[in-house]
Order: structure tokens, then C-alpha cells, then sequence
């Protein structure tokens, strides 16, 4: 004989105290794991510019240290002479302190040098990932609801083919057709740079300024990756379409209007809101060749500068900002979305 608890006897408080316990452990457990993958991301971080061959001193010194002793005292003002374990353990110290060493290039602390570079590279991703996730999703709502309709083919061929293009070709198209101009067309925006010299950019007109030269960067990002949200959206929602309580939601005489917004598109954003966060990473390699294209002064021309300098303190501390960035996006994702769906916490 099985005894089956009434569910009458479970007063509400007991199943708030139960909902709050279970989210409690998967909001412990994704924490665990987002820092076990930072612990990770800093072990490749270290030796990804450590492993490769080559003496560092000649090829960070890009050829002007000939003698032994400048390069035993550029290796040792740069840590190279100690042991490997070692330079790790003061690697770990110094990037818990915030310490990311001094950039070989520009001489200045790398902490420094990327905080600077930061808040354009985070206007041109934020601005456009908000924009590309606000159309996307109206797009595959307007297009999953009225499935094979004209609105839909068109929708879907766009965003499909914007997605093909590279982005550094796609900005250069947008550059030759809206910043230099073409035929009777003349050159409307900025075609490089974030603002104008002349201006400065913590006033009213730098604002103004700053903005008319992200539109054609922030465009060209926002229309990359459109068929992203657009394609996730329109499938989770044709998913969603075909469920019973749908059914149930017009027997009880809900308007179309009403069953999409109310219960169809809620249960669809789901997926939604975890394809965001795991984008971001591919937005700012994106961001990387758009910042180049448009000479933006972000993370993405920084690290390209490094790269050809080469700089490698540069590039660990970009590969250590953009790391950390995608697995907190994902924590947050992952903390959304058992809090929108508890089912996933089991």
C-alpha cells in the first residue's frame, strides 16, 4: 500500500520555502561552475603566449634587443627568467590584484589601457545586440505566427543573407554606399573614428556626435546578426503553436492577439534568452574586424594592434576581459532562465 500526501496539507509557505531551496542549489551550482571555468580560462590564458616557440625576449623586443644583456634585463623586468610555475603563481597574484602587466607598445599599464578602450567596444556591442535582439524577435514573433505568409519569406531571406556576409564586407559596402556616397548619392555618415576631433565628447553635441558615428558600425553589426534572434524566435515559437494549452486558451475566448502575447511568446523567449548571452562571444570577435573597418578605438582595434606589434600582455589581458565577459553573460543567462523555467533546475 503506497501513501499518496494530500496535497491539501502542504501549506504554501512549505512550497515557497521548497521552490526557494531548489533554486538556491541551482543558483550554487552555476555559480560553481562559472568559477571553475574562469579557473580554467586563466590556466589558457597563461600558457596560450607562454607555449610558443621562440625567445620571447627577441620576438617581443621585435628585433632592437641585440645584446644578451638587454635581453636578460627584459626578461627579467617582464618575470620571463623565473621558473614557469612560478611565473604562474605571480601571474594568478597579480591578475587577483588587477595587475595585467605594462603593455610593451604603449608603456602604460595594461588595466589601463583596457579600461579605456572598453566603453566603445561595450557601446558598439550593446547598442547593437540590443537592437538586433529587439528586431530579430519581432521579426520571428511576426513571422512564426503567419507562417509561409509574404511577411515570412521576405524576413527569413533577408536576415539569412545578412548573415552570410562577413562583416568587415558588409561595412565596407555601407561605407562605400552611405559614407563616401555614390552616383547622385551623396556621403551621409561618419565613414571612421567615434567622434569627431574637434568635439568634445562629454557634451551635449559630443553625445549627439558620438552617435551619428555609430550608426553605420552599430548598423552593420545589428544586421550580421539579426537571423540569429529572428530564426530561434520563429522556431520556438512554431514549437510552441502546436501545444494544447493553446488550444485551451482560445476554447476559453481569447483573441489570436491575446494567445500569442500572453502565453505562446512567453514560453518561446526562453531559448531567446539563452541564445543572448552565448552570442556575445561571437559578437565581439565580430566587433573586432567592425572596429578595424570603422577605426574605432575599442578592445577589438586594441587587440588588433597588439597582434601585429606583437604585444602579448595586451593580448592576455583582452583574452582575459573577453573570457570572463562570456562566462558572466552565461552565468547570467543560466540564473534567467532557471528562474523563468524551474524546470531546468532538476
Amino acid at each position: 500500500m503506497s501513501l499518496v500526501a494530500d496535497p491539501g496539507l502542504v501549506s504554501e509557505s512549505e512550497d515557497v520555502q521548497t521552490r526557494t531551496r531548489g533554486y538556491a542549489s541551482y543558483l550554487g551550482l552555476k555559480v560553481l561552475g562559472a568559477i571553475g571555468s574562469l579557473m580554467f580560462m586563466l590556466v589558457v590564458n597563461f600558457f596560450l603566449f607562454r607555449v610558443l616557440p621562440g625567445d620571447p625576449a627577441r620576438t617581443l623586443g621585435r628585433g632592437r634587443l641585440t645584446t644578451d644583456a638587454q635581453k636578460a634585463a627584459f626578461n627579467k623586468a617582464y618575470g620571463l627568467n623565473q621558473p614557469l610555475p612560478e611565473q604562474f603563481w605571480t601571474f594568478l597574484k597579480n591578475t587577483a590584484h588587477g595587475d595585467l602587466g605594462i603593455s610593451i607598445q604603449y608603456r602604460v599599464p595594461v588595466s589601463h589601457l583596457i579600461w579605456e578602450r572598453l566603453w566603445p567596444t561595450v557601446l558598439l556591442v550593446g547598442t547593437s545586440t540590443i537592437l538586433a535582439t529587439v528586431i530579430g524577435v519581432y521579426l520571428g514573433i511576426r513571422g512564426a505566427w503567419k507562417r509561409g505568409g509574404r511577411f515570412d519569406k521576405i524576413s527569413t531571406s533577408l536576415s539569412l543573407t545578412l548573415y552570410s556576409m562577413p562583416e568587415w564586407w558588409l561595412g565596407l559596402m555601407l561605407i562605400a554606399g552611405l559614407g563616401v556616397g555614390f552616383w547622385f548619392v551623396p556621403g551621409i555618415f561618419p565613414t571612421g573614428g567615434l567622434h569627431s576631433p574637434d568635439v568634445n565628447p562629454s557634451s551635449l553635441h559630443g553625445i549627439l556626435d558620438t552617435t551619428w558615428h555609430l550608426v553605420l558600425p552599430v548598423t552593420t553589426l545589428t544586421l550580421a546578426y539579426l537571423a540569429d534572434y529572428s530564426l530561434i524566435m520563429r522556431s520556438s515559437l512554431l514549437d510552441e503553436l502546436g501545444e494544447d494549452y493553446l488550444l485551451t486558451a482560445r476554447a476559453k475566448g481569447l483573441r489570436d492577439v491575446q494567445v500569442r502575447n500572453r502565453h505562446a511568446v512567453r514560453n518561446a523567449m526562453l531559448p531567446t534568452t539563452t541564445i543572448i548571452a552565448l552570442n556575445i562571444g561571437f559578437v565581439v570577435s565580430g566587433a573586432i574586424t567592425v572596429e578595424t573597418v570603422f577605426s574605432i578605438p575599442g578592445l577589438g582595434l586594441l587587440s588588433i594592434d597588439a597582434l601585429q606589434a606583437p604585444d602579448f600582455w595586451v593580448l592576455q589581458g583582452f583574452f582575459l576581459v573577453a573570457s570572463a565577459g562570456v562566462i558572466l553573460a552565461n552565468l547570467v543567462a543560466n540564473l534567467i532562465y532557471g528562474w523563468l523555467d524551474p524546470r531546468v533546475r532538476t
